[in-house]
C-alpha cells in the first residue's frame, strides 16, 4: 500500500506534498530511525510504531534519501494526527483514545525541584497546605511543531492541553483522587461478598468509600474578590492605590462578607472563614485591609480569621492567550511565557479538595457513620456548655464543621483564569468573562473533587452608581 501512495504522490503533487505523502507511507509500513548522517532510515516491520511512538523527528522513507532540512517540519506525538492530509497537510489535536479497560490513565508528572524555576516544573506544585500537588494538563508540551502557530494565533506550545478531552471531567484534577481499592483475600471471600466476583466487590467498596467521603468530608468554599477601583494613571505600583469610590466599594464588600460570616439565624447560619488572602499589589492589599476592618466581628463568637502574608503568585498578569484575539504579538507571547507558570502555580496552590475523612473500618459490610451536622453538634455542645443557664438563654450560632471558607482578594485576569481552570473549561476563554471591581466569584470544592461556581462577578452588594470595571463606570461602555 505504501508503494502505491508514493507512486500517486510523485505523479500528482508538488515535491513538498509528495514528500509529506511519503511520510505517511513510511508511517504505514516502516519503523523510522535517525542515522548518524542526519538522515532517516526506515525498516519494514508492519507496525504503526512510527505513528504512536515517534514524537519529534521529521520522517522520510530512505528511497527519497532527503536530508531532514529539506522536508516540511512535521512533529509527531501521541496526541497529534493528520486532520486533512490533502489540505495543506493540516494537523489537529486528536481526542485521547479510551483504553480497553474503560479507564483513562492518570496524568504523569514529576516532583517539584525547588532549585529550578517554576517553568521547569509545570505539573507539580505545593498547595496552601504545604502538600505536593501533581495534576494533569499542561501548556508546556514537547514536539517539533511547538513553535508553529496554532491556527495562526500563537505558538502551539502555549496552548493548554487538558489531561482528558473536553468535556470529560478529570476526577484527579488536584492530584487527590483516592487510589483504587485493592481487596485482600479475606475481603473478597468473606462476609456477604463471598458470592460476588472480585470486580463486583471492588466496585461496591469504592462506591461505599465515595459515599463515606461525600457525607463526612469537608467542603471547601473559595470566595475570590477583585480589588476596588484604583488610580491607573501611575506606573509605579505603590502609587496605584484605590480611588475614593474604590475605597467605598471595599467597605460595602467587607460589610457583605461580615454578614455571611456572622450568619442571620440557624437556617442561614454563620460560615467558618479560616483565612483572608491577598496578592502583593498595592490595590489588592488596600482592598483587603478595608474589607477586614468592615467585617464587624468584634462581638462574633467565632474563630479568628487569619490574615495571610501577601502572595506574589496572585499578582495580576497575562495567564494565557485568549480566543478570540487575533494573532498574538511578540510581546504577548513573551508575557505569556513569563506570567502563565506563576498564575497556574497560584491555581494549583489554592484550588484543591480537603483532606479525606478518616476511613471507615470496613467498606464491604459495615454501615457508615456520619460526622454530626452543625445542628446536632450545636445541640450536643449546648447541654455541656450552657447547663447552668435558664431555658430562655439564646445559644450562639455555630459554623458547620463540614464547611470551611477562604477569601482571596486578587485581580480580574487571575480570577477569570481560575474560573476556567476550576470548571475544566478551555483557559483561552478567560477574556470572554467580565469581573467588576469588588465583585465576588464563589466556588465550592466538594470532598469528592467536584467543583461548582455559585457566583461569578456578583456585585449585588454595590448600588448602581458604584458599578465599575477599572475606569469604566455603569454599563454604557
Amino acid at each position: 500500500m505504501s508503494s502505491t501512495i508514493l507512486q500517486v504522490a510523485r505523479r500528482s503533487f508538488p515535491p513538498a506534498v509528495a514528500a509529506a505523502t511519503a511520510t505517511v507511507a513510511a508511517i504505514l509500513s516502516f519503523d523510522v530511525q535517525e542515522n548518524k548522517d542526519g538522515k532517516v532510515d526506515a525498516k519494514p516491520d508492519g507496525k504503526l510504531s512510527a505513528w504512536t511512538n515517534v514524537e519529534t523527528a521529521p520522517m522520510t522513507p530512505p528511497s527519497l534519501d532527503l536530508p531532514k532540512s529539506s522536508l516540511p517540519s512535521f512533529g509527531f506525538s501521541p496526541n497529534v494526527c493528520f486532520s486533512s492530509f490533502f489540505q495543506n497537510v493540516a494537523f489537529c489535536e486528536a481526542p485521547r483514545a479510551k483504553p480497553s479497560d474503560g479507564k483513562f490513565p492518570s496524568s504523569s508528572s514529576k516532583p517539584v525541584d525547588p532549585t529550578k524555576p517554576i517553568t521547569e516544573n509545570p505539573s507539580s506544585f505545593l498547595n496552601s497546605d504545604g502538600k505536593e500537588v501533581k495534576m494533569g494538563g499542561s501548556m508546556w508540551g514537547g514536539g517539533a511543531d511547538n513553535d508553529a502557530l496554532y491556527h495562526g494565533l500563537f505558538p502551539r506550545r502555549q496552548l493548554w492541553r487538558p489531561s482528558l478531552e473536553y468535556p470529560l471531567w478529570d476526577y484527579n484534577w488536584d492530584g487527590r483522587q483516592p487510589p483504587p481499592i485493592v481487596l485482600s483475600p479475606s475481603d473478597r471471600n468473606g462476609g456477604d461478598e463471598s458470592d460476588r466476583s472480585t470486580e463486583d466487590a471492588t466496585r461496591i467498596a469504592e462506591a461505599k468509600r465515595e459515599r463515606h467521603i461525600r457525607k463526612n468530608g469537608v467542603t471547601r468554599h473559595l470566595i475570590l474578590i477583585r480589588h476596588g477601583q484604583y488610580d491607573e494613571t501611575h506606573k509605579e505600583d505603590q502609587n496605584r492605590i484605590l480611588t475614593p469610590l474604590g475605597r467605598k466599594q471595599a467597605e460595602l464588600t467587607g460589610k457583605r462578607l461580615g454578614e455571611l460570616i456572622r450568619g442571620v439565624n440557624e437556617e442561614f447560619g454563620p460560615c467558618r472563614v479560616k483565612v483572608l488572602r491577598v496578592s502583593d499589589l498595592a490595590r489588592a492589599k488596600e482592598t483587603a485591609d478595608i474589607i477586614y476592618k468592615n467585617l464587624d466581628l468584634e462581638n462574633f463568637d467565632g474563630a479568628t480569621i487569619e490574615r495571610s502574608e501577601p502572595d506574589p503568585l496572585l499578582n495580576e498578569g497575562r495567564p494565557c492567550h485568549h480566543i478570540p484575539g487575533g494573532k498574538a504579538r511578540a510581546s504577548a507571547i513573551d508575557k505569556t511565557d513569563e506570567h502563565h507558570p506563576r498564575i497556574e502555580h497560584a491555581f494549583r496552590k489554592y484550588f484543591f479538595r480537603a483532606d479525606p475523612p478518616a476511613p471507615a473500618e470496613r467498606l464491604l459490610d459495615e454501615p457508615e457513620t456520619a460526622v454530626p451536622t452543625s445542628t446536632s453538634a450545636k445541640t450536643n455542645n449546648s447541654s455541656e456548655q450552657y447547663k447552668e443557664s435558664d431555658d430562655e438563654t439564646e445559644l450562639p450560632l455555630r459554623p458547620d464543621p463540614l464547611h470551611e471558607f477562604e477569601i482571596i482578594v486578587c485581580h480580574a485576569n487571575v480570577i477569570r483564569y481560575f474560573f476556567c481552570r476550576a470548571l475544566q473549561l478551555p483557559p483561552e476563554a478567560w477574556l470572554r468573562l467580565c469581573i467588576f471591581n469588588c465583585s465576588l466569584t464563589y466556588f465550592t470544592i466538594r470532598p469528592t473533587g467536584t467543583v461548582s461556581c455559585r457566583m461569578l462577578g456578583d456585585i449585588g452588594h454595590l448600588p448602581y452608581e458604584m458599578n465599575t470595571f477599572s475606569m469604566h463606570t455603569g454599563f454604557n461602555w
